[in-house]
Parts: structure tokens; sequence; C-alpha cells
């Protein structure tokens, strides 16, 4: 009838959910503190940590460790991916063995092939990253499609928007990009090439 019996209510039902999550798989490093808004599936032994809120339809797959403070929506978290703390993760695809965070963030439609690594500091979207590709620190990546061991050094961006419109970056097989790199889409940067520290590419 009021908004304290409102909270204990949340709580009590909250608790029930954990409850089925710890039924599932799932260990809970506190199952007080976590938050279902939606419908988890836990498919096999998988870790959440304390303050992890979960919204939509989420797939948890064996080996997953959820890190502390995680917001994950409606996406799917392959077999023994690792979601450091304070990261988000929405609508988007986590393939297996795949490092994400700590402060990441996912947004929709991102999709990682497997031992794909988003670092600290990291925000993708609409971005495909091919198997065994790093996007380590302090980088912007949308619009992008990255192939396979691809290393995006720190501070590099995609220039998608051009004010109008946005543009396609492609990034093919074993490309290094140095640190500090704007890409300037649409462009496409062939295999194996190496782009030096500080620069803006503006070319294919």
């Amino acid at each position: 009838n009021d908004k304290v019996q409102l909270a204990t209510l949340e709580r009590y039902y909250q608790l029930q959910q954990a409850k089925q999550l710890m039924l599932a798989g799932a260990t809970l490093a506190d199952p007080q503190r976590i938050d279902v808004r939606g419908d988890v599936q836990i498919e096999g032994e998988v870790f959440i940590d304390i303050n992890v809120i979960f919204e939509g339809k989420v797939t948890l797959q064996s080996g997953v460790h959820i890190g502390a403070n995680c917001i994950i929506k409606d996406a799917t978290i392959g077999a023994n991916s690792l979601i450091k703390a304070n990261s988000m993760v929405e609508q988007s695809l986590v393939a297996e063995n795949c490092e994400v965070g700590p402060y990441a963030r996912l947004r929709p439609g991102t999709e990682l092939s497997d031992s794909a690594k988003i670092g600290n500091f990291v925000e993708t979207k609409k971005a495909i990253v091919g198997e065994g590709s790093k996007i380590n620190h302090l980088s912007y990546v949308g619009d992008a499609e990255l192939g396979t061991n691809v290393n995006v050094g720190a501070g590099t961006i995609t220039c998608n928007y051009d004010g109008i419109n946005k543009f396609v970056t492609e990034i093919d097989d074993g490309v290094f990009v140095g640190s500090n790199t704007s890409l300037v889409a649409p462009i496409k940067i062939g295999k194996d090439s190496t782009i030096g520290a500080g620069s803006i590419i503006t070319k294919d």
C-alpha cells in the first residue's frame, strides 16, 4: 500500500529470482544484490558478482564470469567469457573465451567472435569484431567490421558520422592500428596493414 511495502515485495521477488539462478548453476557472490528484470537463461556453471542487473532476454553459457556492477541487456554471453566490472552489454553477442572491460560499453549490434578482447573505456556500436582481435584501451569503434587478429591501439576512433549519414569502416585480417588514429569512413584497411600512431586515414 506504500513505497516501503513495494520495496519489500520487490526484494522478496528478486530473492526468488536469485534462487532460480542458483538452482540452474549460477554462483552468486551475494543473492541479495542482484536484479533480474527479464528472462535469464543459465547454460551451465557461471559466476555472477554483486550489483549485476539483467534486463530483457539474457543467455549465459557455461563458464561465464560476470564482474561487479555490470548491466547486461538482451545479450548472449558465450562459454568461458569474462565480463569485467562496471561494463554494459546491450543487444550484443559475445562469443566464447572473450574478455570485456572493465568499464566497457557494447552498444546494440556488437558481435564479438571467439577470443576477442574489448578493454577499459572502449565503446562499440554495430561492430563485428573478428576472432582474436583486440580493442584494448580508450577507443570508439562504430559501424565497423574487423577481421581476425586485428589490434586497435589506444585512443583510436572510427569517424563513422559526417553529420547526416553513417558509414562503415572495414579492417581486414592482421591489421595493426597505432594509438590515437582516426579512421574516416567509408574506408577499407587491407590485410596485414600497419598504421602509425596519430594518423588520420581518409583513403583506402
